[in-house]
Parts: C-alpha cells; sequence; structure tokens
C-alpha cells in the first residue's frame, strides 16, 4: 500500500503536502495492529489467513470505494447496504424466477442500484435536501422494494459458475471476486489522481460555490458521485450474492457504518475535500484485520462492535485535530 494521495496540486504546495500526508496515520496504525495481532496469534501471520481476510473485505472495499467520492464532496449515503440488498434480489429474482441469462440478470442489478444513486442524487440537487435525509430515505425505499420483490423471503442457488466467482483461487492467490475489487480500487485510484474530473470532487468538497465559479458543473457531479456509489453498492450486493449462493431482503444491514468507517478510518474528513483512495484502501484493511484478529484471540462479538465503535470515534476525533492544526 502506499501512502500516496490523489489530490490535486497547488501552486505553493500546501494543499498538496496535506493530502498526500492524509493516509500516513492509518497505515502507521495498520502496521502496528499487524505487528500485535502477529504477537498475539500464531495463525495471524500465514497465507492462508491473510487470503482469507481478502475474502472477506471484499464486499466493503467495493462499497468503500463509492462511499469515498461521496465523502469527498462532503456528502454521506446511508443508503447503501439497502442498495446492496435490492441489487442482489433484483439479480437472483431475474435469474432464478423469471429466467433471464444471469449476467443480464446482473446488468439489471446494477443498473436498479444506480437508479437508486441517481434518486437520491436529484432529491439533493433539485430538492434541495441535506444527503443525510435523501439517503436515509431511499435507504428505506430500497430495503422496501427489496423486501416487495419476494415478500420477504431468500433466493437460494444460483448457476454454478456464478458461486465459483467467489471460491475458486486461481495460481492457489485470488478469487474473481477479490480480483474485481483490486482492479475497481485501481481504477478509481488513477481517476481520482490523473483525471480533471477526479481532482474537481476535492474543489467540490472544500467549497461548493468556488467549484462553480470554477467552472465545475456541481449538480451534475453530486449526480454522477451518488450514482457511482448506488452502482457500488450493487456491485458488492452481486459479490455477496456469489459468496453466500443465497440472496435475502435483510443483507447488507449495517454494512453502511462500516463502509463509511473505512473511508474515515482511512484519513478522509467528514466535511469533504480530504481523502484518498489509497488512505480508504488503509481503512478497510484496519476494520478486515482487526475482526479477523479480534476473532482468532476468541474475542465475543459484543465486545467486537464496541471495539469498532471505539476505532471509528478515535479516527473522526483524529480529523477534528487535523483541522485544527490547519
Amino acid at each position: 500500500m502506499t501512502t500516496a494521495s490523489e489530490g490535486p496540486r497547488t501552486s505553493s504546495g500546501r494543499t498538496w503536502l496535506r493530502l498526500g500526508s492524509g493516509a500516513t496515520g492509518p497505515f502507521i496504525g495498520l502496521i502496528a495492529l499487524c505487528a500485535f495481532l502477529a504477537f498475539s496469534s500464531d495463525t495471524f501471520l500465514t497465507m492462508r489467513n491473510f487470503l482469507n481476510v481478502m475474502d472477506q473485505i471484499t464486499v466493503i472495499g467495493v462499497m468503500a470505494i463509492g462511499m469515498t467520492f461521496v465523502i469527498l464532496i462532503g456528502g454521506i449515503d446511508l443508503s447503501v447496504g439497502s442498495v446492496l440488498a435490492l441489487s442482489a434480489m433484483v439479480m437472483a429474482w431475474l435469474g432464478n424466477q423469471m429466467g433471464v441469462p444471469f449476467p443480464l440478470a446482473i446488468l439489471c442489478a446494477l443498473v436498479a442500484a444506480s437508479l437508486c444513486g441517481v434518486v437520491s442524487g436529484l432529491m439533493i440537487t433539485r430538492l434541495n435536501m441535506p444527503p443525510f435525509i435523501a439517503t436515509l430515505a431511499m435507504m428505506s425505499i430500497a430495503r422496501g422494494i427489496a423486501s416487495m420483490i419476494t415478500d420477504g423471503s431468500q433466493i437460494v442457488g444460483f448457476p454454478f459458475w456464478f458461486s465459483d466467482l467467489a471460491i475458486i483461487r486461481y495460481g492457489g492467490l485470488l478469487s474473481s471476486t477479490v480480483a474485481v475489487m483490486l482492479v475497481l480500487t485501481a481504477i478509481a485510484y488513477v481517476f481520482l489522481k490523473y483525471r480533471p474530473s477526479g481532482r474537481a470532487l476535492y474543489a467540490l468538497g472544500g467549497s461548493p460555490e468556488v467549484a462553480r465559479l470554477a467552472g465545475i458543473r456541481v449538480a451534475s457531479a453530486t449526480i454522477w458521485v451518488y450514482t457511482a456509489c448506488a452502482f457500488t453498492a450493487g456491485l458488492a450486493g452481486v459479490i455477496l450474492s456469489a459468496r453466500l449462493d443465497s440472496a435475502q431482503p435483510s443483507s447488507g444491514l449495517g454494512y453502511e457504518l462500516d463502509t463509511i468507517a473505512a473511508v474515515v478510518i482511512g484519513g478522509a474528513s467528514l466535511s469533504g475535500g480530504v481523502g484518498s483512495i489509497a488512505g480508504t484502501a488503509v481503512g478497510v484493511l484496519i476494520i478486515g484485520f482487526l475482526r479477523n484478529g479480534l476473532n482468532l484471540l476468541h474475542v465475543s462479538p459484543f465486545v467486537q462492535q464496541v471495539v469498532i465503535g471505539v476505532v471509528i470515534a478515535l479516527a473522526v476525533a483524529a480529523d477534528s485535530f487535523r483541522k485544527r492544526g490547519r
């Protein structure tokens, strides 16, 4: 993992330095966490355990990419867990019960998820709703539709080739779903660092009015960002269904918290304008290794919730201290 950020350069270089060092602290924390768990458990530093962690973080990792875009512009999306469930149910219903070819069913699921993002973006930009309220409404709407599709019942049993995407590790290392996460992460990294439209998200998060005066189409960019976030949530729903060989309306409950936590732990600011894909990747790994290590140490799941909550609080507190320092 690198700690370089995708932030835009400025003439003074001070903003570049700030954005570039945003993931340094989380990366040091990740190294310290791995060192502690290596001494605490004999099975932590094994290839098998590492591959298991990679499989476990795939869903959150994919969702966190879209959430990074949203938080960069100073927004929030509470609907990603519900959109995940809706995507999974649309895919399963079309593919298993309606006889639609499964690749086409997957495409329709991603379109349905993306439409949720479009609606959220329109509520924010056209109706001037706060992102918290708009996505809270979408969270309820998407979850309700997901339950209506099968009247709350789950759908099980998918084509073997689909389930194999999350099971078979090519070369004994990575499954297809993990490869999708890594490729998507690389694309997002390049987009934010090298594309003008990616760097514009930092300007939008820093000050929407200044971004508008600079020629950035604020409303269009906002809708696009929420659509991308919903798309990644939909893709995560497809990946989760492949892992579980089932789709159920209750999928993704609480995933929005882990997703937001990964981005914030990775050094992003909830007020917008600061963050990076590299930092988000570190945040995802911290959550993944922390949960894995606590399981290896036989820590109660209830205690794990407390620990994760404390880590989130510390990450937000660190963001507040960074703001005061600037």
